[in-house]
Order: C-alpha cells, then sequence, then structure tokens
C-alpha cells in the first residue's frame, strides 16, 4: 500500500525533518519539574545532571570522594576517574542553568533544586573542601546563618558520610544534611536538616505484590508523620523500580520516589493524579 500517489518532493522532505525536530526541541523546552523524583546515582547516566534536569529531576544525587583535595564522583574507590570532578559535572553546569535562567535551574521553576552529595570518604575532610568549593558558588545556594534558613535556586544536601558536628558548630554554611529517618525523634538541630532517607528494606519487606500489609504500612506512615512534623523530605532508597510500589509510597506520604529509571519514573509522575507535577503556568 503506498501512502502518497506522487513521491515527496525534496523541499517537503525537508519541511518535514525540520517540523519533526521542532516537535523535539518544543518538547524538551517544555520540561516540567518533579516535585516527588529523585535520581538515584545520577552520574551513572550517559549525560551526568543533564539527563535529569532534561527529564525535570528536582532532588539529583551524587556519590563524592575526596581525593588530594579533589571531591572526584565515583561510586566506588577503584574506578575512580580524577577528571569526574563534583565541580566540573555538578556546580558548574547548575550555576550556568541559574545564570541562563534568570535565577532558577528551571525558567520559571522558584523553588530549589537540590543536589544530595553522598559522601564515601572521610566525612569531616570532604566536608572542609566541599565547604571552600561552594563559597564560590554561594550566590545560588540556599544558606543557614544565625538561625536563619535562606532558600536559593539549588540547595546542597548531604548524606552517607556526615559531618554533624562539625556543621552543628558553624553559624553559617551553605550545606544541610540528610538525616535518618529512623531517628528522627526530637526536635534538635532543625536547622541542620532538610531530608530524613533510609533503605527500603529497613523498614518494609513488600515488593509490589498485592496490597502493603497493614502493619508494614503503619509502621511506614507512623516515621512519615513524624519527619513531616520536623519538615523533612521523606525517600527510601534501594526500593522496587515498579509503579505499584511508587504509587503506594506515595499514598504513604513518602515525598520523593528513587530511581535510577529516569523516563520511566517521570511518566508515572506526570501521568499520575495522586502526585505533585508542577505546571510552571502555575508558578
Amino acid at each position: 500500500m503506498r501512502l502518497f500517489k506522487n513521491p515527496l518532493l525534496p523541499s517537503q522532505i525537508f519541511l518535514i525533518a525540520l517540523l519533526t525536530l521542532f516537535l523535539k526541541l518544543n518538547t524538551k523546552a517544555q520540561c516540567v519539574p518533579l516535585l516527588n523524583g529523585f535520581a538515584h546515582n545520577d552520574y551513572w547516566h550517559k549525560r551526568p545532571l543533564l539527563d535529569a534536569l532534561d527529564n525535570g529531576y528536582t532532588y539529583i544525587e551524587a556519590d563524592v570522594y575526596e581525593r588530594d583535595g579533589r571531591l572526584i564522583v565515583a561510586h566506588i574507590l577503584p574506578v575512580l576517574n580524577h577528571h569526574r570532578t563534583l565541580e566540573d559535572l555538578y556546580l558548574k553546569p547548575l550555576f550556568d542553568h541559574v545564570l541562563k535562567n534568570n535565577g532558577e535551574v528551571y525558567p520559571g521553576y522558584r523553588n530549589s533544586v537540590t543536589l544530595m552529595i553522598d559522601v564515601k570518604s572521610d566525612a569531616d575532610k570532604t566536608y572542609l573542601v566541599l565547604k571552600d568549593m561552594l563559597q564560590k558558588y554561594s550566590g545560588m545556594l540556599s544558606s543557614y546563618s544565625n538561625g536563619n534558613i535562606h532558600i536559593g535556586p539549588v540547595t546542597i544536601v548531604i548524606s552517607g558520610h556526615k559531618p554533624e558536628k562539625l556543621l552543628s558548630t558553624e553559624y553559617a554554611r551553605f550545606a544541610f544534611v540528610d538525616e535518618d529517618l529512623r531517628l528522627v525523634r526530637k526536635d534538635t538541630l532543625t536547622d541542620m536538616y532538610m531530608m530524613a532517607s533510609c533503605k527500603y528494606s529497613k523498614l518494609l519487606n513488600w515488593r509490589g505484590d498485592g496490597a502493603l500489609p497493614d502493619q508494614e504500612r503503619q509502621r511506614l506512615c507512623s516515621f512519615v508523620n513524624v519527619a513531616h512534623k520536623f519538615n523533612r523530605k521523606v525517600r527510601l532508597w534501594a526500593s522496587p523500580e515498579n509503579t505499584v510500589v511508587w504509587k503506594t509510597l506515595l499514598n504513604c506520604g513518602v515525598d520523593l520516589i528513587n530511581t535510577d529509571k529516569l523516563e520511566e519514573l517521570k511518566t508515572f509522575l506526570i501521568n499520575d493524579k495522586s502526585t505533585k507535577v508542577v505546571s510552571i503556568k502555575q508558578l
């Protein structure tokens, strides 16, 4: 069966190709920020940071080692690539986005985008290097100063080996901490913590088959409620990657869905009515 009675002219082929390219570029330009999306181990993707931003992620994670005064992005020590630095892969590109978009990471998106730095090396030594580096980008960063928090276009949250004692002594800083969800009990050092995370299997055995057992649901919801009381965003890492689990976690109040599957989660979040998807026009 022939779709066209006459062969397409070169000019028509060119116009079709141009229209296809325009539609692709326009789709990227209208990227929708996802309030519930957390890009786990983002540096594993072909384009660290950029793939996450193209898919609308507002929480992005990078694992970091300190080596000879440099912060190297890597998951395990033997594969350290000293050319993949935190500054080159994340801080500089984020700064460029903020400059280009009039003080915002996403054009028209006035909320902060969180860069979680999962510290794999010594907590204090790594933080001291990070602290000096963050000074260079202070204009775009959320900050703490003498009891006051200022929210900027980008928020730095430290997980993994956390320098909590060191941060607690500082009167001014550009970094916050990811608290253990199971330890959110008392209203202490509230200005230090912005998130509360826990490994999925520490709280739940359910993998998405059938309904979430009532006992597990009650346990999860109790931790979530306490965390929300202290204004922590909740995340369960290493959670099963399927839509049944994602939807159930959101229904239980979990704020951030941890994923390695950027496009699949984006599609789910945009189509699921119970999730928090921000329309730029509404801001």
